[in-house]
């Protein structure tokens, strides 16, 4: 089956996402008006098809939203003010925006289903294969996941709540971005006092995520007294290179959440039922 979908708007994951759709035989439409020569660029390389908003929107099967999440609410308004949606349209929201976010962008474009996706991974070029998580009404994910069928990006269902999806890829993003940002500061302290070749030395010797070793969790809690008090002498450390040390102040207030539980017995949902009730500095913020 051949879909018509309308792409707003094709940044980097979006072209990329739209030329691999235009492999399968689907029309994708893209909306050049007011946009800059780089994303004209990136269209006309996909083979993306230019359409007026009114016309994007009156045509689509599916309207696929994948813009800066800060736009994300202003691009359906612009969508729902055009008053031509089509029965049978679905609303793909595919930005990082929160569960909420999402749930207000559905209610605002009433009755058009909106199918609430993630994208993990990098865009669909070179091998790569991104995964497209997807939640809301069974009907309307399936067929968005029957829409990717045989493409470079996979998809994965996870339920019909709307706000799934968004919550599984900031549950991720809070990790795999916030770390960057933690690495890349705590590199800079390293190099400033001369000992960056020795810190990437310990760090290679790592070869796992904590992400993944949950039962750390409650080893955290039971360590945080003692933690807390070598983070923010850390955050010092971090500051003394002129470097911004707020990622460590928050984490050491994290940690003064848990500074009552010292007992390695825990398991997850204790520790962190813990940490969610914490009396340390971070619970009245």
């Amino acid at each position: 089956m051949t879909d018509v979908v309308g792409l707003l708007h094709p940044g980097s994951m979006g072209s990329a996402v739209g030329a691999q759709l235009r492999a399968r035989g689907h029309v994708v439409l893209w909306c050049p008006d007011g946009r800059g020569d780089a994303t004209h660029r990136r269209a006309e390389r996909a083979g993306l098809e230019p359409a007026a908003l009114p016309e994007l929107v009156s045509r689509s099967d599916v309207v696929l939203s994948l813009c800066p999440p800060a736009a994300a609410e202003a691009t359906a308004a612009q969508v729902a003010g055009q008053n031509a949606v089509r029965a049978g349209t679905i609303y793909v929201e595919a930005n990082a925006v929160a569960p909420g976010r999402v749930r207000g962008i559905a209610d605002r474009l009433a009755p058009t289903p909106v199918v609430d996706a993630a994208v993990v991974g990098s865009p669909p070029v070179g091998g790569k294969h991104p995964t497209v998580y997807l939640s809301g009404p069974g009907e309307q994910t399936e067929r968005i996941a029957g829409l990717f069928a045989r493409t470079d990006v996979r998809t994965h269902v996870l339920g019909e709540d709307v706000g799934q999806a968004s919550a599984l890829k900031l549950a991720y993003s809070s990790y795999q971005k916030v770390s960057r940002v933690l690495a890349a500061v705590a590199y800079g302290a390293a190099e400033s006092y001369g000992v960056a070749d020795e810190l990437l030395a310990i760090a290679a010797k790592r070869t796992r995520s904590y992400l993944v070793e949950t039962d750390y969790i409650p080893k955290t809690a039971a360590r945080a007294w003692r933690w807390r008090p070598e983070i923010e002498d850390a955050a010092t450390v971090i500051a003394d290179a002129g470097l911004p040390d707020s990622l460590l102040r928050a984490a050491a207030a994290t940690l003064a959440r848990w500074e009552d539980e010292r007992d390695e017995q825990l398991d997850v949902e204790e520790a962190l039922e813990a940490l969610r009730r914490g009396r340390g500095p971070a619970a009245s913020t």
